[in-house]
């Protein structure tokens, strides 16, 4: 120590400052890891060298001479351990995140190969020499700057000559990579590494300072020990250049610090986490207020009791600090997310065009993600209910998309020039599949996207897809209410107007003429009576025509919850003439049609929206199978199966070798022609206790729909 209060004081709590930070980044590259391959290893384990480095500084500067030779000695020979591996942990880090191993065709590592093998090699030697050879002398004989006892070249101890030129070395050399890293494939790998590239080239130039300074000192010594005048070096010097070393390292950890957090570029991670910049902020006060605090203790030499008293003070408020602040931050996350997990009233008028998803939607993009575009695309079974995605802004029309590619689990990096203006797509699932694609921009600031972000924007997400896919079952109940009350009424109104106009009329004539017949004489009888014949028989007719355009009410079935009984009474009752030929597959084949036999048990509400949808599917395929040609050979298969579902769940398939949809319509005259109101209808009551229904049509012929039943409960 120099003897002088405020260049000892910053001297040590430099030290226990950079301790501290190192320690911090080491243990969280290792334990927020992604996966912690040797990469991780390396890096985390050089930040924890260069710890050890700073806890032997700090306990040779927190003692004295006098009091304990023994020990100065002991950290003064275990710091030139990490002092040595902690340039080449720099080096190879540097070539680890720039892709020398996963480019092995690149520049970068045709440049750079060779170099390695020589700098382990030069590790190597200095190693063995720290062991094996008298390398580093005593910290007594440092003292007296009497370097006579160890391995000399001329007139240089070749420890000042090996150590300068070695950290030099490795410290250039990684500069050399992160000038010209080789090329990745990955956008968000790129991104991560361009923005954190500033953060890793200051971080190594301030090593490079480091190391000059450090040849500096060094140059200085052996000029002196040359001039046979090394009191011209006191200890106020060494104490000066021991504090600029210190500052300037304390540079770096920030540096490399804001790097690791703000971008996670070590950890292996996509997107960085904003908790991280957080703790980070965190642990450079706590390092602060715990270096400057304890550093003045052992200044002054306080007593050891004070000293521990003080230390216990600072740590205990700075916990209660951190636990407010994490409250907080808890309190402001559950703010933004309160509208996504609170109930959602949906508009009192249902075909409103402004509801809960669209605001829902909004407050995502502009308020949690701050992202300048974004467009919602539904996949699976929602794509089927969903007929319209959502997008951000509002005002503007969204770009139509090319073919996405290969999606993760999560999120995937989009190519800029090709799905531009998006960067993003975030995988959302159900329980069953995916439903959907988040697809969204850049951030309107230009920052990166955080972790948490990203999976705030997903469940979200999800959530909004639930409830558009909610909202838009509940405005097609209401439109398809509205139609068939519409043809309720138009029905019942032509009804009446036949009745009254058509049929009562034709009834009261064939009355006139029968009770004029009793009047006349026999061969006029006979002639009014042949006349009113043909009146009832027309009438007959109109009555008949009239209950052909009414819509038949449906079979009864015994009992719902015995789905393939049921299925085989519906077909057997109201279709058995429509088709050549009826085929029945899987466990529909099972046993006779008694209830005993039936292997399915399902839920009555569900076995009456199963059934219902098979009737739809069923009476389209019977109407528009057989196109403009009557005599057209129109079979129906009916199966029952587990392939295809998820766990838990049945397929029930309904297939014909008709037409197909769109030539069953093109032909069909006007007023038989199917709308798919009756598939909708029912897709959106499956919808609704869990099931989806698909229809598949071949232009060459043939129409299959699949009904995917819910998982069953125990028969």
């Amino acid at each position: 120590m120099s003897g002088r209060f405020w260049l000892d004081w910053a001297t040590i709590a430099f030290s226990l400052f950079n301790m501290i930070l190192l320690i911090w980044l080491g243990l969280t590259v290792l334990l927020n890891a992604n996966r912690r391959d040797w990469g991780v290893w390396l890096m985390g384990g050089g930040l924890l060298m260069g710890a050890v480095f700073f806890v032997s500084h700090s306990a040779i500067l927190g003692q004295e001479l006098s009091d304990n030779l023994d020990g100065l000695n002991f950290w003064w020979q275990a710091a030139w351990f990490p002092l040595t591996v902690s340039p080449i942990a720099w080096y190879v880090a540097v070539l680890w995140v720039s892709g020398f191993w996963a480019a092995p065709q690149s520049s970068l590592h045709l440049r750079h190969r060779v170099w390695l093998w020589i700098m382990l090699l030069w590790m190597a030697g200095l190693l063995a020499l720290l062991l094996i050879g008298n390398l580093i002398p005593a910290y007594a004989q440092v003292l007296q700057f009497d370097l006579s006892k160890t391995l000399i070249l001329g007139n240089i101890p070749l420890l000042l000559l090996l150590f300068p030129l070695w950290t030099v070395t490795c410290i250039l050399l990684s500069i050399d990579v992160l000038r010209r890293p080789a090329e990745v494939e990955s956008n968000s790998t790129r991104t991560a590494r361009r923005r954190a590239l500033p953060w890793l080239l200051a971080t190594a130039a301030t090593l490079l300072a480091v190391s000059l300074v450090v040849a500096y000192f060094v140059g200085s010594v052996m000029t002196a020990a040359t001039a046979v005048d090394l009191l011209a070096i006191s200890m106020e010097t060494i104490a000066v250049y021991d504090l600029v070393l210190s500052l300037l390292i304390a540079l770096s950890s920030l540096l490399l610090g804001q790097a690791i957090v703000s971008y996670e570029i070590f950890t292996g991670r996509v997107l960085p986490r904003r908790s991280f910049v957080r703790h980070w902020r965190g642990a450079i006060l706590l390092a602060g207020g715990y270096a400057a605090v304890v550093g003045w203790t052992i200044v002054i030499d306080l007593r050891p009791i004070y000293s521990l008293l003080l230390a216990t003070l600072l740590l205990t408020c700075f916990f209660a600090l951190y636990s407010w602040r994490s409250f907080w931050d808890r309190e402001q996350f559950a703010a933004q997310l309160r509208p996504f997990v609170q109930s959602q009233e949906i508009s009192a008028n249902p075909l409103h065009p402004a509801s809960s998803a669209d605001a829902l939607f909004t407050v995502l993009c502009r308020d949690v993600l701050k992202t300048a575009d974004a467009q919602f695309i539904p996949l699976g079974r929602v794509a089927s209910l969903v007929t319209v995605g959502l997008h951000y802004p509002p005002e503007c029309s969204a770009p139509a998309m090319p073919p996405l590619p290969e999606l993760d689990a999560s999120m995937t990096s989009l190519d800029r020039a090709s799905f531009a203006p998006y960067a993003w797509a975030i995988s959302l699932w159900d329980e069953r599949e995916r439903i959907g694609l988040l697809l969204i921009g850049e951030k309107q600031d230009g920052d990166l996207y955080s972790q948490e972000e990203m999976e705030t924007a997903q469940v979200a997400g999800e959530r909004i897809v639930q409830l558009l896919a909610s909202e838009q079952m509940v405005l097609r109940l209401v439109a398809l209410q509205r139609r068939r009350t519409s043809e309720q009424r138009i029905t019942d109104l032509r009804t009446r107007r036949t009745l009254h106009d058509e049929i009562l009329p034709a009834l009261h004539l064939a009355i006139l003429q029968l009770n004029g017949a009793n009047q006349q004489q026999p061969i006029l009888q006979e002639t009014l009576l042949q006349d009113t014949l043909t009146t009832l028989a027309d009438v007959h007719a109109q009555i008949a025509n009239l209950l052909t355009h009414t819509q038949p009410t449906p079979a009864h079935t015994p009992d719902p919850c015995r789905l393939v009984t049921s299925l085989r009474l519906l077909v057997e009752s109201e279709f058995a003439q429509s088709f050549d030929e009826i085929q029945w597959q899987g466990l529909m084949r099972q046993g006779p049609t008694g209830e005993d036999a039936d292997p399915i048990t399902v839920d009555s509400t569900v076995g009456e929206v199963i059934l219902g949808a098979v009737r739809e599917a069923i009476r389209n395929a019977a109407t528009h199978g057989r196109g403009d040609r009557i005599e057209r050979p129109l079979s129906l298969q009916l199966g029952l199966s587990a392939e295809g579902g998820s766990a838990g769940e049945l397929i029930l398939t309904v297939a014909d070798n008709g037409v197909g949809i769109d030539a069953g319509r093109g032909i069909a005259t006007p007023s038989a022609a199917g709308s798919g109101n009756g598939l909708a209808l029912h897709r959106t009551l499956l919808a609704i206790v869990g099931g989806y229904l698909t229809v598949e049509s071949s232009p060459v012929g043939g129409t299959i729909v699949k009904i995917a039943i819910p998982p069953l409960r125990p028969a």
